[in-house]
């Protein structure tokens, strides 16, 4: 019996096919003639609302053949429409079993149950638009990057973005019939910041105008699609959790493109001040005129990207959330993990809400809290990173400490929406609020500062002057290696 016949993954990818796919695609012929139908599409959607002028580049690209975590990439260069988009999914578990929620124990769904089938569509669909949605908020950068290196992560971030879509639109055309087919198509119509037809989630509308968002955007908002990709990895229908299994695999490298993008700006930062001997963290005109990004900046940037991603997790409290778990189709971070019954109806939660002009904890049933338990993880998550952001300025020798603003601050959804909360977790009035926000949160000149340091650099081996060179190259490459061969 072939692996094609025990309903097995094939471990391979077949680049034979004209969609790529380890799911032996070929063998059912109306999901190939739908998704291949799909195909022009979509390619449609790239050219239109994908990087700009990129067609004639030649980009070292990593490419999925297979989905052993160990040696699953190749490398080359590829010009960008001749990517090889596919269809990955992480080899099937035989006898996994629902981890969580009322079917606890129960096999894994290898069809979608009728009594979610909203649900679960609503689930993908949403997980879904976030990947084109990124893509069309980067669309511009290209023109404005600080190197090669950098401009192949940000390709690279791109085109894996676009395999995820490609994921969450076979779930919808082979589980979904004639609905999947229409929300895959929806899922190429809407357009980031769109006024008729935006994205579904408002992070997706914000703008990308410069690189310094793209690296707090890839290091902060796509861990919540971390986040949000582990929990769906634990979900009783097992296609979707075979996707997002192999999708995480991928989503590490998007985090790690923010986190050393944000790392050798800190660094630049700190080689500048030494040279010029500053000493004086907060003298903002001084090291401006180095033309770096000042460290207050930084912690600004931080501020907004993390307060627009914790709205990314929804209400704290919510039906929805304790309707996705108990019936198991979408787990807690690191699900199995966690020391309890995986049922939760005799549980709390501790949730965070203002009370009285305070922020007080209050115990809530933990089913009803999915989402605060989430979004706190998320913010342990995060915090990592600030971790290792922090020992660059301290090895550096200056006194300055970003730090994570509250959950609750410049929050639009969810308990603290309606609150003004600083980043130290004080309840404010509206007026104190509006007297010190620029203290918190990027002003138009500190845009504009940042805005203006964005020249393109293109040389071999060359960075503009407000990023460090990273430690190391792509695949071990060296210093001067040509990422991006632009003809």
């Amino acid at each position: 019996m072939s692996e094609a016949d025990t309903g097995e993954a094939i471990v391979e990818v077949n680049y034979d096919e004209l969609i790529p796919n380890n799911v032996d695609l070929a063998s059912d012929t109306k999901l190939q003639r739908a998704l291949e139908n799909w195909l022009p599409k979509y390619v449609e959607w790239w050219n239109e609302a994908g990087p700009e002028d990129t067609g004639d580049m030649e980009v070292y690209l990593r490419t999925a053949v297979g989905v052993d975590p160990k040696g699953w990439a190749k490398f080359g260069h590829v010009r960008m429409p001749e990517y090889r988009w596919g269809i990955l999914l992480a080899p099937k578990e035989e006898g996994r079993v629902i981890p969580f929620g009322k079917h606890k124990g129960e096999p894994a769904w290898q069809e979608v149950p009728g009594e979610y089938r909203a649900l679960l569509r609503r689930l993908i669909v949403v997980q879904g638009d976030t990947e084109p949605a990124s893509v069309e908020q980067q669309r511009y950068l290209s023109k404005t990057a600080p190197s090669l290196y950098d401009m192949r992560n940000l390709f690279q971030v791109n085109v894996e973005e676009g395999r995820h879509l490609w994921a969450m639109v076979y779930l919808l055309v082979k589980y979904f019939g004639r609905d999947g087919r229409e929300e895959a198509q929806g899922l190429l119509e809407r357009r980031s910041a769109d006024v008729d037809k935006p994205r579904i989630l408002g992070a997706f509308n914000e703008q990308t105008p410069d690189w310094l968002t793209f690296f707090m955007f890839t290091y902060f908002t796509d861990r919540d699609g971390k986040m949000q990709l582990e929990s769906l990895a634990q979900s009783g229908f097992d296609p979707l959790s075979r996707s997002c299994r192999f999708m995480l695999t991928e989503e590490a490298h998007h985090m790690f493109v923010g986190e050393t993008g944000v790392g050798r700006v800190i660094q630049r930062t700190c080689e500048a001040m030494h040279e010029a001997g500053i000493s004086d963290v907060t003298d903002i005109e001084a090291v401006r005129k180095l033309g770096v990004i000042d460290l207050p900046t930084l912690q600004k940037k931080v501020n907004f990207h993390v307060s627009v991603t914790s709205d990314l997790f929804g209400a704290e409290l919510s039906t929805n959330a304790a309707n996705s778990f108990s019936a198991g189709i979408k787990g807690r971070f690191a699900e199995t993990r966690i020391d309890d019954d995986h049922v939760l109806n005799n549980d709390t939660y501790k949730v965070a809400r203002v009370v009285d002009g305070k922020v007080v904890d209050m115990e809530e049933p933990a089913l009803n809290a999915i989402n605060a338990r989430l979004l706190d993880d998320y913010h342990k998550d995060a915090a990592g990173g600030l971790g290792r952001w922090n020992k660059i300025i301290s090895k550096a020798g200056f006194e300055f400490e970003l730090t994570l603003p509250y959950k609750g601050f410049h929050r639009k959804i969810g308990e603290f929406s309606g609150h003004f909360i600083t980043p130290d977790g004080e309840v404010v009035s509206e007026q104190q609020w509006q007297d010190q926000k620029d203290e918190w949160l990027i002003s138009d000149a500190d845009g504009e500062y940042i805005g203006s340091l964005m020249k393109p650099c293109l040389e071999k081996g060359q960075y503009a002057n407000w990023i460090a060179a990273p430690r190391v190259g792509i695949n071990k490459q060296p210093d001067d290696y040509e990422y991006v061969k632009i003809n």
